[in-house]
């Protein structure tokens, strides 16, 4: 699902141009790229008593999502259980994307093969399907309801916020 719109964020004292000053704003493509190319996401949910909690993960962006593995016995597992939205960003803090979105459990067998397929791909693992067993590790789709990006080569010209 492309984004439905893109803007600059409002971002007071930091001299940010206006939508077509300096690089204008960043085509979604750019953050895609970054979203599929990170090595690790930095993944913030929320602890039941509103303490924020903040873990990496290794994932993949697939399907207009980031996906993600947890085990079932983890506070980040228990956090999205109680309060499914959530925080992702990328790896980079050069050119980072953060992710604001929902996460869903993933239960059906093809989507956590496809999901695990592609994880095995990008890290050159060989993880079994048992790995992901819904029992154990729980697999996380998270869905963008908007997505923030910039490039600090042009930090003021080029700070982009995707709504979906």
């Amino acid at each position: 699902m492309p984004p439905r719109r893109s803007a600059r964020p409002h971002m007071p004292g930091y001299g940010i141009l206006p939508a077509d000053g300096g690089s204008g704003l960043l085509p979604w493509f750019w953050a895609e790229r970054r979203l599929a190319d990170s090595h690790e996401y930095w993944v913030a949910t929320v602890r039941p008593d509103g303490r924020p909690h903040l873990m990496p993960v290794w994932g993949v962006w697939l399907r207009e999502a980031l996906w993600f593995s947890s085990s079932v016995q983890s506070r980040k597992y228990r956090n999205l259980a109680a309060g499914p939205a959530c925080t992702v960003a990328t790896d980079d803090a050069h050119h980072p994307v953060v992710l604001d979105g929902t996460a869903g459990v993933v239960t059906e067998a093809p989507a956590i093969a496809d999901f695990l397929a592609a994880l095995n791909e990008k890290y050159a693992t060989a993880y079994a399907a048992d790995f992901l067993d819904p029992a154990v590790n729980a697999t996380f789709r998270v869905v963008p309801d908007s997505v923030f990006a910039l490039s600090d080569e042009d930090f003021t010209g080029t700070p982009t916020r995707w709504t979906f």
